[in-house]
């Protein structure tokens, strides 16, 4: 049995939020490197550049890469071997967001209330989501998931009558409504199967998979490759200014479903597709 003290997590994922804001991910930028390598249009190009620029300005001088520091999303692996103690593991989570968005003057975005909108004050609750694994492993993986990209996602249930097909199409279709709203070039998180709550869980942990990394399983790695060229085929582009380069990268993970079912998600994450992880 291994022992974490609450107060080691709680420095580690302040400092999450701090990196993850201000350094863009390595696979992203090296996603935007790859894009200039084949952008046609001369104003899609020139957004990627000044993507990368905004890059190396944000990690040299310590600013955010983007206005909208978003809300933190935490996946958790925690080992089976692992004990939390000195606290609540739930409240250092928390206490590790909040410190990190004061020390860093990063935007708090949280409102207490849909109806209600009051401000938080401080950016949590964080959403935390804890997958017990073998072991004595413990490492937090952050996303920073801003509202522009979010408020574009989708989620439907299907029949599996309606089948793959239809379900590729509903894929394309919200990425192409999305448009030039989610700010391209974008991130796509496909989650399908699962009940409802589930394929939306998939398609945001989709995001955190490093961009262009295969898919385990062949026939999900085969329906990657799919969307990835028809939905570039859409045009939309860089910034929407037209181009070959809509999306950097997509992700889909699956679960097991009702017989009666086939639930689609589509979790769209914008250019600032940003996340950093750490193991104790």
């Amino acid at each position: 049995m291994r022992e974490i003290q609450v107060q080691e997590i709680i420095p580690a994922v302040r400092q999450l939020c701090l990196d993850a804001n201000y350094e863009l991910r390595s696979d992203t930028v090296e996603a935007y490197r790859r894009a200039l390598e084949v952008e046609e249009s001369p104003a899609g190009r020139e957004v990627l550049r000044q993507l990368l620029r905004n890059a190396e300005i944000a990690k040299e001088q310590k600013v955010p890469f983007c206005q909208d520091t978003g809300y933190a999303v935490l996946f958790i692996e925690l080992g089976q071997e692992v004990h939390i103690a000195g606290g609540s593991f739930y409240e250092a989570l928390h206490e590790g967001v909040r410190q990190g968005y004061a020390q860093g003057y990063l935007r708090k975005s949280l409102v207490r209330s849909p109806i209600e909108r009051v401000n938080t004050g401080d950016n949590t609750p964080a959403i935390i989501n804890i997958e017990i694994v073998p072991g004595d492993t413990f490492k937090v993986s952050l996303l920073v998931k801003g509202a522009g990209c979010d408020n574009v996602s989708a989620l439907r249930m299907f029949t599996p009558a309606e089948g793959l097909e239809q379900a590729k199409q509903f894929i394309v279709d919200t990425v192409e409504r999305a448009g030039p709203n989610a700010s391209p070039p974008m991130v796509i998180g496909v989650g399908i199967g699962g009940p409802f709550a589930q394929a939306a869980l998939l398609a945001q942990k989709a995001l955190i998979w490093p961009i262009g990394k295969p898919n385990l399983d062949p026939a999900l790695a085969q329906l990657e490759d799919e969307l990835m060229e028809r939905i570039n085929d859409l045009g939309i582009g860089p910034a929407g200014y037209g181009g070959r380069i809509t999306i950097l990268g997509i992700h889909v993970e699956s679960f097991a479903t009702h017989i009666a079912s086939f639930p689609v998600a589509v979790n769209i994450d914008c250019h600032s597709h940003r996340g950093k992880e750490v193991a104790l």
